[in-house]
C-alpha cells in the first residue's frame, strides 16, 4: 500500500511538472492511467513527450505495484488478519462497556436469561466457547466473547471490573464454581449469581462467594406449584416487564455521616413516595442490625430473612447499610435516587 501511494503521488508530481496541470487534473490522469479505463477527456491529445514518458512509467509501475497490493490484501484475508483485527476491536469495545451483565454459558438457561435481559434493555456480554451456541447468540445480535469463562483473563476481557453482575450458567457445577472463585478474586464486591444442580453444589458455590445460587429444578418446581395456587402473583414480574414500572434496588451507604438528615428519619417524615412517586416494597437491613426487625415484627426469623422487612410501614426509619427495594417508572426511580443524594452507595449493584 505504501508503494502504491508513492507511485500515485510521484506520477501526479510528474504530470504537474511536465504538463503544468492543476493537482485535480494530475490525480485524475493518474487514476485513469492506473485503472486502465482509457482516456476520454482529451488530455492525451495535449501530452508532451515527457508527459508520455510519465504515463508509460505509471502504467509499468502500476502493473507491478497494483498486482502486489492486491496479492497482499488477499493474503491478509486468507491468513485471518482482518478477522483478528475485528476481534481485537470487539474486545476493546467490550472492555469499555459499563453497567452490563456478564453471562457465562449460552445453553437453555443462558438463552432464557439473555432474552429477559434483552427485554429489560440491559447491556449483556455472553461468554461461550461452543461454536454452535456462539453463532446462535451472534445471530440474535448479542455481544459474544469466544473464550473459556473459567479463566481470569476472560473475565477481565468481559469487563468484570465495571459490570453490574455476573451470571454463571454453565452446565457443569465445577465450571460454575471456577467462575465464581475467579470472579470473586478479581472483584470482591461483584454480584455473582450461579446455577447449581444439587444441594451440595449450592453449598460450595455459596462458600466460594456466590451471592445467589439458583437450581433450575427447584426453582421450576416451586414456580409451577405457586402458579397452580397464585397465578397472578407468580406472573407479577412478567406483567411488570411489559409495563412502565420497574423494580430497582437502592443501597444506602454504610457510613452514617453520608446519610445526613436521612439517618434515623421515618418514611412518613421523608415522604419519599409523595415526592418521587416510587413505592418502597421492602427494606433489607445489614445482618448486624437484627434488632430492627424485632422492633416491628416482634420476633426474629432465622438466617438472612431476619433482616428483610417487606411492605414497611410509614414508621420505619432509614439507617446505614440498608437496601431499599423500590417500584416505579424510570422517571420515578430516578427522582427517588436523587432524593437519597449522597446517602446512595449504589443502584442495582452498580456504584453511583
Amino acid at each position: 500500500m505504501l508503494a502504491l501511494a508513492t507511485l500515485v503521488n510521484l506520477s501526479a508530481v510528474g504530470y504537474r511538472i511536465t504538463e503544468g496541470w492543476d493537482w485535480g487534473d494530475c490525480y485524475w490522469m493518474v487514476l485513469v492511467t492506473l485503472s486502465t479505463l482509457g482516456f476520454s477527456d482529451g488530455h492525451t491529445q495535449i501530452l508532451t513527450s515527457t508527459g508520455r514518458v510519465v504515463t508509460t512509467l505509471s502504467l509499468v509501475g502500476g502493473l507491478v505495484v497494483v498486482q502486489l497490493a492486491l496479492q497482499s490484501v488477499l493474503g491478509l484475508s486468507e491468513s485471518g488478519y482482518f478477522k483478528r483485527l475485528r476481534e481485537r476491536r470487539f474486545r476493546r469495545w467490550i472492555r469499555a462497556m459499563e453497567n452490563h451483565v456478564i453471562l457465562c454459558g449460552y445453553g437453555r438457561i443462558g438463552r432464557e436469561i439473555a432474552q429477559q435481559l434483552d427485554r429489560e434493555g440491559v447491556p449483556l456480554v455472553v461468554v461461550e466457547l461452543d461454536p454452535e451456541r456462539r453463532e446462535e447468540a451472534e445471530e440474535l445480535g448479542l455481544a459474544v466473547l469466544s473464550a473459556d469463562a473459567t479463566l481470569d483473563e476472560t473475565l477481565i476481557e468481559a469487563g468484570i471490573h465495571h459490570c453490574r453482575s455476573l451470571v454463571a450458567a454453565l452446565p457443569s457445577n465445577a465450571a460454575n464454581l471456577y467462575v465464581v472463585l475467579s470472579a470473586r478474586g478479581l472483584r470482591p464486591d461483584c454480584r455473582l449469581i450461579a446455577r447449581a444442580d444439587s444441594a451440595e453444589a449450592e453449598r460450595k458455590l455459596r462458600l466460594a462467594g456466590a451471592n445467589q445460587v439458583v437450581s433450575p429444578y427447584v426453582a421450576g418446581g416451586r414456580t409451577m406449584a405457586a402458579t397452580a395456587l397464585r397465578p397472578l402473583a407468580v406472573n407479577f414480574m412478567e406483567l411488570l416487564a411489559g409495563s412502565d414500572c420497574e423494580v430497582e434496588e437502592f443501597q444506602l451507604s454504610d457510613d452514617p455521616a453520608l446519610l445526613g438528615s436521612l439517618n434515623g428519619r421515618s418514611l412518613a417524615e421523608l415522604d419519599l413516595r409523595g415526592r418521587s412517586g416510587a413505592l418502597v416494597l421492602a427494606i433489607r437491613n445489614p445482618d448486624r442490625d437484627a434488632v430492627f426487625l424485632r422492633q416491628y415484627r416482634g420476633n426474629e426469623l432465622p438466617g438472612d430473612l431476619s433482616t428483610l422487612l417487606a411492605n414497611p410501614g410509614s414508621d420505619v426509619r432509614l439507617g446505614a447499610g440498608q437496601m431499599l427495594v423500590v417500584m416505579g417508572s424510570k422517571d420515578q426511580l430516578r427522582r427517588f435516587g436523587q432524593l437519597l443524594g449522597p446517602a446512595l452507595a449504589d443502584v442495582g449493584g452498580m456504584p453511583v
